[in-house]
């Protein structure tokens, strides 16, 4: 049992630093920015909320990909970079990949995110709040927007401070290689 133990440990520790090394070579374009980490990075539990004030956690999303925006409607990358994120989740969206948009700060109102949301048609994306910015602390956002990548187990494997062309095929390239991890 030890033996299967140390063999079963070994191989997880050298599969995340594969994945690791292998998502290093699929920073092109606007991924070069992306930080990847050598060994994933436990999440902290946080929640947030939707329109409706229920609440939500990463725990919701168990077994996918996810890529979790910290954005605000007042920061100008942040709503830059918004339909790509859209374009995004209309492309890979499903049972493995999901995009988490998390408005974060108490000007985010879902008056304010609602009608940024129709007047740029972003119908892909779900509207989660965080309104007292717990979630943003508990992950260490010091500025916006910052995308955190997460993987299907729910550690943070990467992350992108500032915006990016998620839907570009950099981007894509490289979520694709963790979906099918």
């Amino acid at each position: 049992m030890l033996r299967f133990l140390v063999l079963y440990t070994a191989l997880a520790l050298g599969a995340n630093a594969a994945q690791a090394a292998d998502l290093n070579t699929l920073k092109e374009g606007s991924m070069e920015s992306l930080v990847v980490y050598s060994k994933p990075l436990p999440v902290p539990a946080f929640s947030f909320t939707d329109d409706e004030g229920g609440e939500h956690s990463l725990a919701d999303y168990k077994g996918k990909v996810v890529l979790v925006n910290f954005w605000a409607t007042w920061c100008p990358p942040c709503r830059e970079e918004m339909p790509y994120l859209n374009t995004l989740e209309k492309e890979l969206g499903g049972d493995h990949f999901a995009v988490v948009t998390i408005a974060t700060g108490g000007s985010n109102s879902p008056a304010k995110v609602g009608a940024f949301f129709d007047k740029e048609k972003l119908g892909a994306l779900p509207r989660f709040y965080d309104e007292a910015a717990f979630a943003s602390r508990a992950m260490g956002v010091l500025g916006l927007p910052v995308s955190v990548l997460i993987d299907q187990n729910g550690d943070e494997v990467g992350r992108m401070i500032g915006g990016a062309q998620w839907d570009s095929p950099e981007a894509k390239k490289l979520l694709e290689a963790m979906i099918k991890n």
